[in-house]
């Protein structure tokens, strides 16, 4: 067990750039200035593009006359149906235990947007810290399944040498004149199994991690990863009860020019996190 098994930290390599494609400065067709039209062709312009938005209209009204007469499984006033990865529209829960949203409906969606929010908790710098790590974990994890976990992390995380490694100091905190950020963004997930008292959720997410200062030698990084969550339903909720880690899918990196450390320690202070539902 490491604590990587929550949130990878990424080594540090080049981006990748993307090719530019330069539209023609002069006109594509190479013709030569068109005559002014006559007021006549003007006219007859006109009236084209009328009749033209009038057929738009009238099979607009058509199409929708039909929708609503053949569908007998649709009632007034429904709305679309969306697509699997389009926001359900469906309210975030507004109760929390500590910090962490907490009592998700006993769905595919509940069981979506619990496993987005454990990620966003279990990848937070909150995670450094022993009384808000022992929070976290009995909050997101399975009663029984907690204990074994908060041992487990609370060795590798007061393990002197991981936190020597991403340049924190004994007690987990950031060196002095440096800023720790350790933060998870989910992008989307994915229910893969599911049953009445279970759930398996993909989360993809892109994670920033690193220490941000002039003096910092492990600079703030983005990675890219997807956590696949065994959820099991106890104590009227969404609970972690295993899970596993992959790097990826990554996107390809543009050529923007990485922030100064001033401008990214200010952006972490400025910019709170969000709170995640399907």
């Amino acid at each position: 067990m490491n604590p990587g098994d929550e949130q990878s930290y990424p080594d540090y390599g080049d981006s990748t750039g993307h090719t530019r494609t330069r539209l023609p400065e002069n006109d594509p067709y190479g013709g030569a200035p068109r005559r002014t039209p006559r007021r006549a062709s003007c006219r007859s312009l006109v009236t084209v593009v009328g009749v033209v938005v009038l057929l738009i209209a009238a099979i607009a009204f058509a199409n929708r006359g039909d929708h609503s007469s053949t569908n007998d499984s649709t009632t007034k006033g429904s709305q679309p149906q969306t697509s699997t990865t389009a926001p359900s529209g469906t309210r975030p829960v507004e109760t929390k235990t500590g910090t962490i949203p907490s009592g998700f409906a006993r769905t595919e969606q509940g069981a979506q947007s619990a496993a987005a929010n454990y990620a966003v908790a279990l990848g937070s710098a909150d995670m450094f810290n022993i009384a808000t790590r022992h929070e976290i974990v009995n909050t997101v994890y399975a009663p029984d399944v907690a204990p074994v976990r908060q041992s487990a992390m609370d060795n590798a995380y007061s393990s002197a040498k991981f936190l020597s490694n991403i340049g924190l100091t004994e007690d987990g905190t950031a060196p002095k004149g440096q800023t720790f950020i350790s933060r998870v963004i989910p992008v989307g997930t994915k229910v893969t199994a599911s049953g009445a008292d279970t759930a398996t959720v993909e989360v993809w997410y892109t994670s920033l991690f690193g220490l941000s200062g002039d003096a910092s030698t492990n600079p703030v990084t983005e990675s890219w990863f997807t956590t696949t969550y065994q959820l099991t339903w106890a104590d009227n909720d969404w609970k972690i009860r295993d899970f596993q880690q992959k790097d990826g899918p990554v996107p390809v990196g543009r050529d923007q020019k990485a922030s100064t450390a001033e401008d990214m320690t200010k952006a972490v202070q400025e910019y709170g996190g969000f709170t995640y539902a399907r």
